[in-house]
């Protein structure tokens, strides 16, 4: 996950140390459990928390952005709207450190940044990971017309001649599922790696679609699902195809998606899941409207 950081689900390297909770923080998880289980009406108005507070990254489409255009910022949104708060977005770019700089960190005296990361991976062990909200996984993403419509599957696209396959460049970002299994079934010279971790702050997931796939600079790429259904759709020139690729012993292709809350805040989390559990309809429609692929326990698509 990079800029990409949320997108590599399984490859953020995050500080292991676990915030330390404060009792004022544990009134907050009460107040906001109140507010749901009681439909806003608090004994103690002036104990209500005064806003929903995520922890975004401030440029990274389609998940958040600090203008409010991803579909991170509209759950946000919505979840917000159920409690009768406003929104208060703390942004710091998903890279190293991202939890221990955001969700984790607090000055003495002071409150913490943010109260919840809206996209973790179910398990995610360097935050308190809710019950998850949506199954994506890696797409092989190919520009129609252009000699590869006969892929359905990621077994068809093993199964390609082997003069068929010299002739492929396929983009894929390096430390990712999709490098190790192009790797795996000798791809490897057919391979144009991306870096995960980009140090230019314009460098974004969904270029490699946008631009190097969109204009020919690469035949096909392998993109993190809601990236690759995203931008995508956002490429007029050139009709493209996403061909969702399964798991296989040693290549983990499909998380499960959950939302990360502190350590120890037990009434925060059970407030956040209710509101998942009791928003589902709204939240998938959130996430259709940003073409994330969504796939069931077989990795089948999800119509």
């Amino acid at each position: 996950m990079t800029r990409d950081s949320w997108s590599h689900v399984h490859s953020i390297c995050i500080s292991r140390v676990l915030a330390v909770i404060q009792s004022n923080n544990s009134l907050r998880c009460v107040l906001f459990s109140a507010v749901v289980v009681a439909g806003g009406a608090l004994a103690h108005a002036e104990d209500m928390p005064k806003a929903f507070r995520p922890c975004i990254d401030p440029s990274n489409l389609p998940f958040a952005n600090t203008q409010g255009e991803g579909f991170e910022n509209h759950i946000a949104d919505l979840f917000a709207q159920k409690l009768g708060l406003p929104v208060q977005n703390y942004a710091f770019p998903q890279r190293m450190n991202f939890i221990r700089n955001t969700l984790r960190y607090r000055l003495p005296d002071q409150d913490f940044r943010c109260d919840i990361v809206m996209s973790v991976p179910a398990g995610y062990d360097q935050a308190s990971a809710t019950i998850p909200y949506y199954r994506s996984t890696y797409m092989l993403v190919y520009p129609k017309g252009k000699g590869l419509d006969q892929i359905k599957t990621g077994t068809d696209f093993l199964a390609l001649p082997p003069d068929a396959r010299r002739k492929l460049t396929i983009g894929v970002y390096d430390r990712s599922p999709g490098s190790t299994w192009l790797v795996r079934h000798g791809f490897e010279p057919q391979t144009k790696p991306y870096p995960i971790l980009s140090p230019d702050p314009e460098q974004y997931p969904g270029e490699i679609i946008e631009k190097d796939l969109a204009q020919g600079k690469i035949d096909a790429a392998i993109v993190w699902g809601p990236i690759a259904g995203y931008y995508a759709k956002r490429v007029h020139d050139v009709d493209l195809v996403l061909i969702p690729l399964k798991s296989e012993p040693g290549v983990k292709f499909d998380y499960e998606i959950a939302m990360g809350v502190r350590y120890g805040e037990r009434e925060w989390k059970e407030t956040v899941e209710k509101l998942i559990t009791d928003n589902r309809a709204a939240i998938t429609q959130i996430l259709r409207e940003y073409n994330v692929p969504m796939i069931n326990e077989r990795g089948d698509l999800v119509q």
